[in-house]
């Protein structure tokens, strides 16, 4: 199969990032599911943990979101009391996303999750911190063609 190599699995690198998302994903579950929280809705309480409110675009921005995934997201974290939406008092036309205190409260019991994943992960911090650079890296460049 001469000329074929592209085509090997073993030659993909997407294949290993979706595992390693796929798998990465699945091991958040048990952790999330004491929080209440799917994966994505932690990733969007990460963000407001961290700006404390954001406008929805900006929001999707940062997590590489569309509103289509991010309208329903939020709407649950509203009836869970984590978030509230309301309409910008500078622009009616866009739409801001803030903790609540029952949102911010949930930051301590999340404090956790992090280490947790890493001791799951089994890889030194060097290795993380350079893994996490190059993919960033990635997420720059792929961001420039969306």
């Amino acid at each position: 199969m001469e000329g074929y190599d592209g085509l090997k699995l073993e030659n993909q690198l997407c294949f290993p990032l979706y595992v390693c998302a796929k798998e990465v994903v699945r091991r958040y579950k048990p952790l999330l599911d004491g929080l209440g929280l799917t994966y994505t809705q932690y990733i969007a309480m990460m963000a407001l943990w961290e700006r404390r409110s954001l406008s929805v675009k900006e929001l999707g921005g940062i997590l590489y979101l569309d509103s289509g995934t991010l309208t329903p997201l939020l709407k649950k974290l509203e009836e869970k009391g984590y978030v509230l939406r309301s309409r910008s008092p500078e622009d009616e036309r866009v739409l801001d996303v803030s903790l609540t205190p029952e949102g911010e409260a949930l930051k301590e019991k999340a404090r956790s999750v992090p280490e947790s994943m890493m001791s799951c992960l089994r890889i030194p911090p060097e290795d993380a911190a350079e893994l996490a650079r190059i993919l960033r890296s990635i997420m720059g460049t792929l961001r420039g063609g969306l």
